[in-house]
């Protein structure tokens, strides 16, 4: 087994940031590239030979260095293993050999010049796939940002605020489904397509919030998870079937993901938005950021990707921050979708327009939500707003609640500094 390595001349060397960065870039497209050749019933194939072949980098980089190729380094270790799996298996529905024709073919192009090409039309594919009406919303979800984002379960749960179990069950229900079922793995037809973006959407978003704010860890922010994002939301802004909102979602991640190298400090400390150093946001990714935005507005509708835009542009221009402006965004993204995460975030721009007493008016309809139970923002809000009133028992008791909540440890770090401080006053 270990001639089908191939292994190439080591050119650096080789260490866990490199091999998470390319399980983020190149797993889902490995994966969708694989499913696409095998079929979809066979995705667990797919994702067991390209796990297959991230086990075995791990195992060898650090030795041999990283391949000048690492990309079809990988490809070829997945393909290796996923031909020998198919030798081995006997529920293959007697259809082994065409299996291995198919993968045989690819292999021999993984050099090609459309190679990019074809991995960019294989990951649409897959996108597509993992929101199809025939599985449940919520299954869509925890589908794509295994299959196409690279999260594992644990991170998954993190960012849709459910537990592990559940998502599990989701992912096997789903797998399940598009086994038995057998979903094809290619674009849908005009009708099913516009169907699926707004799911497709709001995956790639909550793939881009898994980056900007890591749930555990020593590190805020994951700007490989941010960028891969990017990339998947300018490759959907970038098809036949683009849309404005398309354009404004990719707005949106762009103005965001220009304040990341100012979201904390040189010690890797959290950094407020209104304590940020302006002079180190990306100015590249902001004019980026605005040429979506211009683009996103030529048409006649106003999507939650619009609002959430348009606030992240009030941020980065020029001067104060309007947040009558940003308030008003708010009110209009509530009529569209009245999550109560984005009831939080109205609730901190109505304490900066009408006060910290108006802001804490707001939290208390949220206090019972099940989608913010342990959601340490909801406290961490709550006891700043208490703070500024000067009820600093109460603020203390609220950062001690948020504490206890899952969370980074540049935000646990925060949490204690602002509960600390309270007696301070």
């Amino acid at each position: 087994m270990a001639a089908e390595l191939e292994i190439e001349a080591p050119t650096r060397n080789a260490g866990s940031p490199v091999l998470e960065h390319l399980f983020r870039r190149q797993a889902g497209r490995l994966v969708s590239c694989l499913a696409g050749l095998l079929g979809a019933q066979y995705l667990e194939l797919a994702e067991d030979a390209v796990q297959e072949a991230m086990l075995r980098a791990a195992q060898l980089w650090p030795f041999h260095g990283v391949p000048e190729k690492p990309e079809g380094w990988l490809f070829r270790v997945a393909h290796n293993y996923a031909i020998s799996a198919l030798r081995r298996g006997v529920s293959f529905e007697g259809k082994t050999d065409r299996l291995i024709a198919a993968l045989e073919v690819r292999k021999q192009r993984i050099d090609d010049l459309d190679i990019e090409r074809g991995l960019q039309d294989d990951e649409l594919c897959m996108i597509f796939m993992c929101c199809h009406p025939e599985l449940s919303s919520d299954a869509r979800v925890a589908l794509s940002l295994k299959l196409v984002g690279g999260f594992g379960v644990d991170e998954i749960a993190r960012i849709l605020l459910v537990e592990e179990a559940t998502i599990a069950q989701r992912l096997v229900r789903a797998k399940r489904l598009i086994r038995e079922r057998r979903l094809p793995l290619v674009l849908p037809r005009d009708g099913e397509l516009r169907e699926r973006v707004d799911s497709v959407l709001e995956v790639i978003y909550l793939m881009f919030c898994g980056g900007y704010a890591a749930g555990v860890g020593e590190e805020l922010i994951r700007k490989d998870v941010c960028m891969e994002a990017l990339r998947l939301g300018r490759l959907i802004a970038a098809s036949s079937f683009a849309t404005p909102k398309m354009d404004a979602l990719v707005a949106l991640m762009a103005l965001q993901a220009a304040r990341l190298p100012a979201r904390t400090d040189a010690a890797g400390e959290l950094v407020l938005l209104e304590e940020q150093d302006r002079g180190l946001w990306d100015e590249g990714l902001i004019g980026l950021g605005f040429r979506y935005f211009e683009r996103s507005i030529a048409g006649d509708e106003v999507s939650e990707w619009h609002l959430q835009a348009g606030i992240a542009a009030n941020y980065a221009k020029a001067g104060d921050i309007d947040w009558k402006e940003i308030l008003s965004q708010y009110d209009q993204l509530v009529a569209i979708t009245d999550s109560p995460v984005v009831r939080l975030n109205r609730a901190v721009a109505v304490m900066r327009v009408y006060g910290a007493a108006a802001g804490l008016a707001e939290l208390d309809v949220l206090e019972g939500s099940p989608a913010l139970r342990g959601y340490h923002l909801l406290p961490a809000v709550r006891g700043r707003m208490l703070a500024e009133l000067g009820r600093h028992v109460e603020a203390e008791m609220a950062f001690r609640e948020a504490l206890g909540c899952e969370c980074s440890e540049p935000e646990r770090r925060f949490l204690e500094k602002q509960r600390l401080a309270c007696f301070a006053r």
